[in-house]
């Protein structure tokens, strides 16, 4: 029996490979099935199931491209309605995995088909649960993401989780080996671990949702505080995973298209067209195509990309390092943006080279604002961090519009003054300024190295308010 956790960190998403005596199982697969079918190629295994944990809403799984070049089956949880072929199991079913078997357990909460995956050793021992989004390492799933399709408040999912925790899940032995379907960062959860593996045994001690002693009004009220809205790509991923999409080959096909400097201008200019510009900030702050959006690869870019474009269908053009249009292509199909019409051959400096015109955001120093700062601490300041890290640490005065619901809040941003933006450490500012740029406005300075940055500079210390813990 072999187990391998195939963590990408930009989803903060594992899947799970599993094989014993020549076959093989795949838990929440991603869009991308390459992978997987090359190592089953390697191993000499077949892949027999892929088991989905429930729809997933932050990321499109590759089960139909999977089942389709393997013939493997799709099997969900009780009460699933997929509108393709797939296997409804019942709780507690079990399958077998050459020598080894997986029980389903029916654990629903975060929506009503989420389940786990039990598995059992040869000997039929139980030794790992694939806890989905029902359990992370030091969290629980959010039961708010499920609410419309379930005709449930999050205070009756929450209570649904509760049970599923303490009726299916607890009960386990302490060495039984978790694996979760996320890790820090997803926004499927509010409280998770860097740790992407641990033990029931672990939880039960360090879990604040698997206290022995919460009673279940209190685990509602726990799990249901301070939640945020979900990114608003969430029930399209979900309708997509429910329902079916193109092949990932399709997607790749339309979106790795190359099309020259004039090629690009004509369908930029057609209709509702976003410029999605992907190379590093820093270079996108000195020259861009006018009205384009940076969002750049190297960060959190798949979530960003969901977060921050409206709409899943959005026709897409982009701007990337070259070298990098496939990878952009495929990160952005892993949350559903499968409307990439093509990229500029040759990157930006193709665009420049023909002599097309070009727009910059102005960018300073720390220390340069830090003189700008102590001559005027009047000056408007907005720090586009999350909530948490606001409530952390902040300087005085600072306006907190998260870029997380830039979109919701446009009319918070002054136009008729100047304002200087930051994050912190650059990344999220130089989104927020390209957004803010293409929609006009051009009294913005980005603040480069963000917070981080600003703490260090000649600012005085009593010029920021510092909390004592990160919500």
């Amino acid at each position: 029996m072999n187990i391998e956790q195939i963590y990408t960190g930009c989803l903060a998403q594992g899947a799970y490979y599993i094989t014993s005596n020549g076959e093989a199982a795949i838990i929440d697969p991603l869009r991308e099935i390459q992978p997987y079918l090359n190592r089953a190629m390697k191993d000499g295994v077949k892949i027999k199931y892929i088991f989905e944990t429930h729809f997933h809403a932050d990321f499109v799984s590759g089960h139909l491209d999977l089942a389709k070049a393997t013939g493997a089956m799709i099997v969900y949880g009780p009460t699933a309605e997929p509108a393709f072929n797939a296997y409804v199991a019942a709780d507690g079913e079990i399958f077998k995995l050459g020598d080894v078997s997986i029980q389903l357990l029916h654990t629903p909460g975060h929506t009503l088909e989420s389940s786990c995956f039990l598995l059992k050793d040869k000997q039929g021992k139980d030794y790992a649960l694939f806890s989905g989004d029902t359990l992370f390492i030091g969290d629980v799933g959010r039961p708010d993401l499920a609410q419309k399709a379930a005709n449930m408040t999050k205070e009756e999912l929450a209570s649904l989780l509760y049970d599923s925790l303490r009726n299916k899940i607890m009960p386990l032995a302490d060495d039984v080996i978790v694996y979760p379907a996320h890790g820090q960062g997803s926004a499927c959860g509010k409280n998770m671990s860097k740790e992407t593996i641990s033990t029931m045994g672990a939880q039960k001690r360090m879990n604040y949702a698997l206290r022995t002693d919460m009673a279940k009004y209190e685990f509602v009220e726990e799990v249901t505080a301070g939640l945020l809205p979900p990114p608003a790509y969430f029930p399209m991923n979900v309708k997509m995973n429910k329902e079916g999409y193109d092949s990932i080959n399709e997607v790749l096909k339309r979106g790795t298209r190359p099309l020259s400097v004039k090629a690009f201008e004509a369908a930029a200019n057609e209709g509702d067209v976003l410029v999605l510009d992907t190379r590093n900030p820093e270079h996108f702050v000195k020259a861009f195509i006018p009205n384009s959006i940076n969002i750049g690869v190297d960060g959190n870019f798949a979530p960003w990309v969901g977060a921050l474009i409206p709409d899943i269908k959005q026709q897409i053009l982009l701007v990337t390092e070259p070298g990098r249009e496939k990878e952009t292509v495929i990160r952005m199909a892993r949350v559903g943006y499968d409307n990439v019409l093509g990229y500029l051959d040759g990157g930006f400096e193709a665009w420049q080279q023909a002599g097309k015109a070009t727009d910059y955001i102005e960018s300073m120093s720390v220390f340069e604002f830090a003189r700008v700062y102590l001559l005027n601490p009047d000056v408007y300041v907005v720090d586009v961090r999350r909530p948490g890290e606001y409530s952390a640490g902040h300087m005085k005065g600072a306006h907190n519009i998260p870029l997380d619901y830039i979109n919701d809040n446009m009319a918070s941003f002054p136009k008729d003054r100047v304002f200087y933006l930051h994050c912190a450490g650059g990344y999220r500012s130089v989104v927020a300024a390209s957004i803010l740029r293409s929609r006009g406005y051009d009294k913005l300075v980005n603040i480069e190295g963000g917070f981080t940055a600003l703490k260090e500079s000649a600012i005085p210390a009593e010029r920021f308010v510092m909390g004592s813990t990160l919500a």
